[in-house]
């Protein structure tokens, strides 16, 4: 009979994956801010009509919740706690501040 231990990942192997999904959730994050920042900067050049920089910024929301979600919560699902908790808080971080440039 196995042990309940050996199921479960190793502490170095999850903070491995964590450090992995933590490079591409920086990217991430950086991409939707490149792409929220160009589209201000725009804005400014088009001022008759209202402003696109909301909209991209409660799109990179939704995208971002939806990603904590489903990576956080399948990762902590999956047993690998410090992998999903990571995930939930960067990626849920990243939606709480595009939700607070929406609201601009």
């Amino acid at each position: 009979m196995k042990s309940k231990r050996a199921n479960r990942p190793s502490t170095g192997q999850q903070i491995g994956v964590g450090l992995a999904l933590l490079l591409i959730d920086l990217l991430v994050l950086a991409w939707l801010l490149y792409g929220y920042g160009m589209t201000g900067w725009a804005d400014t050049y088009d001022e008759p009509n209202p402003p696109d920089a909301p909209q991209v910024a409660r799109q990179a929301m939704c995208f971002l919740a939806a990603g904590a979600v489903v990576t956080g919560g399948g990762l902590l699902a999956l047993g690998r706690r410090i992998s999903g908790t990571v995930q939930l808080l960067l990626l849920g971080g990243g939606a709480g501040a595009f939700a607070l440039f929406a609201a601009r």
